[in-house]
C-alpha cells in the first residue's frame, strides 16, 4: 500500500467527519428558516447527521460489492459505541438515565440486532438457501425505522440538554446552502477514500474485508457518536450521553442497513455470528449495568470494564486471524 493511498485513506475520515458537521450545520439552519422547531431539527438532521458517515461508507461498500466492509462496519460500530465510547462517557461522568431509556430504547437496541441476526441467517434456517440481506429485508428494516422515528418523537420532549446539542444558527441562509454542499462533498469523498483504502488494506495485509470494517473503519466512523457522548457526560447531559450511543445503534441497523440493502442486496458470511453475537451481549450488559442499581446508572468502574471488553474484543479479533 502506498503512502498516498494511506494518506488519502486517513483524509477520507477527516472529510468524512467534517462534512457530516457541515451538512447538519448547514441542514439545521436551513430549517430553522423555515420555522421547523428544535425538536424536530435534533430528531432528524442531528440524529441523522451522526449517522451519516456509516451510512456513505455502507452505500459506497455495497456499491463496490465489498459487503463484508458494509456489514462490519456496522457492527463494529455498535459494538464501539456500547463498550467504547458509553465506557469512556461513564469514565468522564457516571451515566444515571431515566427508567424510559433503560426499559425502552436499550431493549429496542436489542431487537434491532435480533432482527438483523435472524434475517442474515437464511442458511441455518434452510440450508438450500444463501444468507443475503436483501432488498425486501431492507425495506422491512426501514420499517422498523420508522417506527422507531414515532417513538422518538413522542418522548422527545422528556430529554433533557436536546437544545444544546443543536448547531449555532447566526450564519446566513446562504452560507448554510454552501455547507449542506461542502458537507455532501466532503461525505461523498471521504467515504470513496476510506472504502478504497479499506479495499487496498485487505488485499496488502491478506485480511478480510469484514475485519478492516469491525475495526478500523468502525472506530473511524463512530468518531462523531464519541464527540457527541463524551461532550454530553462532561456537560452531565446524562441522557443525551447515552440516548446518542443507543438510538445510533439502532439507526445503523434500521437505517443504515436498511438503506444499504435496498440499494444492493448484501451477502453475509455466518462467520459474522460471532460479532452479532457480541453486539447481543454488550446491549445486554449495558441493560443489565443499568438495571442493577436503584438510579439506573452506568458507573466509572463498570464504564472501565467495557473499556476493557472492548480491547478483549480487538485482541481477538487480531489474535483469531493470526491463528
Amino acid at each position: 500500500m502506498s503512502i498516498f493511498s494511506f494518506t488519502l485513506f486517513i483524509l477520507g475520515f477527516v472529510l468524512l467527519i467534517k462534512g457530516a458537521d457541515w451538512l447538519v450545520q448547514g441542514a439545521s439552519i436551513i430549517a430553522r428558516q423555515f420555522h421547523v422547531s428544535e425538536l424536530v431539527i435534533g430528531l432528524t438532521v442531528v440524529a441523522f447527521g451522526t449517522s451519516t458517515p456509516e451510512l456513505f461508507v455502507n452505500i459506497l461498500a455495497s456499491v463496490k460489492g465489498s459487503t463484508g466492509i458494509a456489514v462490519g462496519n456496522v457492527l463494529g460500530s455498535n459494538i464501539a459505541n456500547i463498550l467504547l465510547i458509553l465506557g469512556i462517557s461513564s469514565m468522564i461522568y457516571p451515566l444515571s438515565v431515566s427508567r424510559g431509556t433503560v426499559w425502552k430504547e436499550i431493549p429496542f437496541s436489542l431487537l434491532a440486532v435480533l432482527v438483523l441476526g435472524l434475517m442474515v441467517n437464511d442458511q441455518l434456517i434452510n440450508a438450500d438457501h444463501v444468507s443475503v440481506l436483501s432488498r425486501s429485508d431492507g425495506l422491512v428494516l426501514l420499517c422498523f425505522f420508522i417506527i422507531f422515528l414515532y417513538y422518538s418523537y413522542s418522548i422527545a420532549n422528556e430529554i433533557e440538554g436536546m437544545s444544546e446539542q443543536l448547531p449555532d444558527s447566526s450564519r446566513s441562509l446562504k452560507t448554510s446552502v454552501l455547507l449542506v454542499f461542502l458537507g455532501l462533498a466532503g461525505l461523498m469523498a471521504g467515504g470513496k477514500w476510506i472504502v478504497d483504502g479499506a479495499i487496498l488494506i485487505s488485499k496488502t495485509l491478506d485480511m478480510e474485508e469484514s475485519l478492516i470494517g469491525l475495526t478500523i473503519v468502525a472506530v473511524g466512523t463512530s468518531l462523531p457518536e464519541l464527540a457527541t457522548s463524551a461532550v454530553a457526560a462532561y456537560r452531565r447531559n446524562v441522557e443525551i450521553a447515552v440516548g446518542n450511543v443507543v438510538g445510533s445503534n439502532i439507526f445503523n441497523i434500521f437505517w443504515v442497513i436498511g438503506v444499504s440493502a435496498s440499494i444492493e442486496p448484501l451477502s453475509f458470511d455466518t462467520a459474522g455470528n460471532r460479532d452479532v453475537m457480541v453486539v447481543i451481549a454488550a446491549s445486554l450488559m449495558l441493560f443489565l449495568f443499568m438495571f442493577s442499581g436503584k438510579k439506573q446508572s452506568l458507573d466509572r468502574w463498570e464504564g472501565f470494564i467495557f473499556v476493557c471488553g472492548y480491547a478483549a474484543y480487538i485482541g481477538y479479533l487480531v489474535f483469531a486471524r493470526n491463528v
